[in-house]
């Protein structure tokens, strides 16, 4: 992965540690993704990046917004999402939460139980369902396996009952897991969806949109061992569009899709500096080398114990290295990069306080940072929108 100019000159500015979003960049991305998958609505996965400025930016570009629940239902409003381009993804809800969001007007909810069926018949009569199929997850950096989805049997129970409930059975939707390396994945899950589809036709139940979830992932991330990850980008896509065209062959159906870290993460960036580079001896008799960070795990990087940011460091782009252990500035041992395993080539020159550039960190990054623990305050949220477009490289 490149940097583009415009992050580049974000993070040179920044004289305190922040996260900065390219909301160019995130626009970019979003008509490139409609340009691989026309016709399919894009409903973004509010989770990966709940920032007002990156909503806004997405809904003006018509975007709509999986939601998991009434607080993102009302952010996604005021970010001009219309209510019929707001569905709660989640299927995990409580009687109040569902009465809520029909109050704001959402009339399309995911499910993959009867009983959340007979729920939403009560507080959101006459609302559409849609029902999230299991998967495996195999191939995913995060499975997602378990929580939530059905088998494709219940998947038909599911909607019968929904229809019986008074309730529209408008569709099914699927989530191959987050940060999908493989395109066998969505073959899999396309699998699924087409006997689901096929024997809902035999009982007279006709959706209307398959929803593909989230899944697609991001391009800038190195796994824990530091090698870059190389999704292959062009063999998903063509695999989506093959299952498109199968499903379409059974049910003249629509389709949407729920992108999360894709449309983010790589169009963030995190200025944070140094802490300290220590050098020590631990049990074992070995002498290992430690770069601790301003930013980590509960400050924005919540995500580093599965993948590895690449880190710049604009100060020191030459010069002699170090192989060491790279954690952020709290007590807690879990706020160790690559949960300690991996060791980073870091400039031996650097000192406390000279600058970091953690690259890729769009996603996730201001959602799961906790409110201050250990006294280290959430990172400030800045963006890039001008400046030219070509990319180079640091």
């Amino acid at each position: 992965m490149r940097l583009n100019t415009r992050l580049r000159a974000a993070l040179t500015a920044a004289d305190e540690d922040q996260i900065v979003y390219d909301i160019t960049g995130i626009e970019d991305t979003y008509d490139a993704l409609t340009g691989e998958l026309p016709g399919v609505r894009v409903r973004f996965a509010m989770k990966a990046c709940p920032v007002g400025a990156v909503l806004e930016a997405l809904s003006g570009r018509g975007a709509g917004f999986d939601t998991a629940g009434p607080n993102e239902i009302a952010q996604a409003l005021a970010a001009g999402a219309p209510a019929s381009e707001i569905h709660y993804g989640n299927t995990v809800k409580s009687d109040r939460d569902i009465a809520d969001a029909h109050r704001l007007g959402v009339r399309d909810f995911a499910t993959d139980s009867v009983e959340d069926v007979v729920a939403i018949a009560a507080g959101a009569p006459g609302s559409r369902v849609f029902c999230r199929l299991a998967t495996a997850g195999t191939g995913a950096l995060w499975g997602l396996s378990r929580k939530n989805g059905c088998s494709a049997a219940d998947a038909v129970r599911v909607l019968e009952t929904a229809r019986a409930s008074g309730l529209t059975p408008s569709g099914l939707s699927v989530h191959v897991g987050s940060q999908q390396m493989t395109a066998r994945a969505w073959q899999d899950a396309f699998d699924t969806l087409a006997w689901v589809l096929t024997e809902l036709r035999h009982r007279a139940i006709h959706l209307d949109h398959v929803n593909l979830g989230g899944g697609l992932p991001a391009l800038g991330y190195h796994d824990l061992g530091g090698v870059a990850l190389h999704p292959p980008m062009d063999e998903i896509f063509s695999a989506i569009r093959a299952g498109m065209r199968r499903l379409r062959a059974i049910a003249p159906i629509g389709f949407v899709i729920e992108p999360g870290r894709h449309l983010v993460a790589d169009h963030g960036a995190v200025r944070a500096h140094v802490v300290r580079l220590t050098t020590r001896r631990q049990l074992t008799g070995d002498t290992e080398s430690w770069l601790y960070l301003s930013c980590g795990k509960f400050n924005g990087l919540y995500e580093m114990d599965q993948v590895q940011y690449r880190l710049v460091f604009p100060g020191h782009l030459g010069g002699d290295q170090v192989a060491a252990y790279v954690a952020g500035p709290t007590c807690d041992s879990d706020d160790t990069f690559s949960k300690g395993r991996a060791r980073i080539l870091v400039p031996r020159a650097v000192t406390s306080g000279d600058p970091v550039w953690i690259l890729s960190s769009g996603a996730y990054s201001t959602s799961y940072t906790t409110l201050g623990f250990n006294g280290f305050a959430p990172l400030p949220v800045r963006f890039a929108r001008d400046g030219a477009r070509c990319p180079v490289d640091v």
